[in-house]
């Protein structure tokens, strides 16, 4: 299984867009390490994009908090630190619950149909075999899942945002945190709570879902 950066945005099409999203992979994904200087000439080159596009992405990207540029001095991957675990989860913790509890709601049958099948494939998955990194995208891809199904664009864009720095701070302390399975697997129950069109368990469990990710990345700090 190999869920990419453009699984993740399959709507990306222009130059711009797939050197955005190319890019921000990398940053979520710690292939870019926090603080590293980031060099527009090589990424456009890695990327097969010119320099333009790549000059794009990355205004989009300072304005997401993933890169941040400083007069004569250019642009470098932003820090990160423990308040930011606390900043992210306090917004997560009241919007990721609603979420959930619009999909629940307001999906129809053919997406609740989609959500039950992603959580039959998730709970599928041989946690033994697959890389840890693979397992950080498939997480994400299951919260974009349930991000589209609430049929809100506004809170879709806030949320992925949000858990994009999320994994950012999850890829980091990744080989510390003895409960990434159990992170991942957390989407079985969710997802179908949200296919069964309970917005009330749904809601609970989206909650549980970001305030435990908060206590394990605490507990390795």
């Amino acid at each position: 299984m190999t869920v990419t950066a453009l699984d993740l945005d399959p709507s990306a099409a222009s130059l711009a867009d797939k050197a955005y999203v190319a890019i921000r992979d990398q940053l979520i994904m710690l292939d870019i390490r926090p603080g590293d200087p980031i060099d527009d000439d090589e990424l456009a080159e890695a990327l097969g994009v010119g320099r333009t596009p790549v000059r794009e992405a990355l205004k989009r990207l300072e304005v997401d908090r993933l890169v941040v540029s400083y007069p004569r001095r250019g642009t470098f991957a932003t820090g990160m630190d423990i308040s930011d675990l606390a900043h992210i989860s306090d917004i997560r913790a009241q919007l990721e619950p609603l979420a959930a509890r619009r999909a629940a709601e307001r999906a129809p049958r053919t997406i609740h149909v989609e959500l039950e099948q992603l959580a039959s494939r998730t709970e599928q998955l041989d946690v033994t075999e697959v890389d840890r990194t693979e397992l950080m995208r498939w997480d994400l891809a299951v919260h974009r899942a349930i991000y589209r199904a609430a049929a809100n664009p506004h809170l879709e864009d806030v949320l992925i945002r949000y858990d994009n720095l999320a994994t950012r701070i999850f890829c980091l302390f990744l080989d510390r945190l003895p409960t990434v399975d159990e992170h991942v697997g957390e989407h079985v129950e969710l997802l179908r709570a949200i296919a069964a069109g309970d917005a009330d368990r749904a809601d609970d469990l989206a909650r549980e879902h970001v305030l435990g990710f908060e206590r394990a990345i605490r507990a390795v700090i």
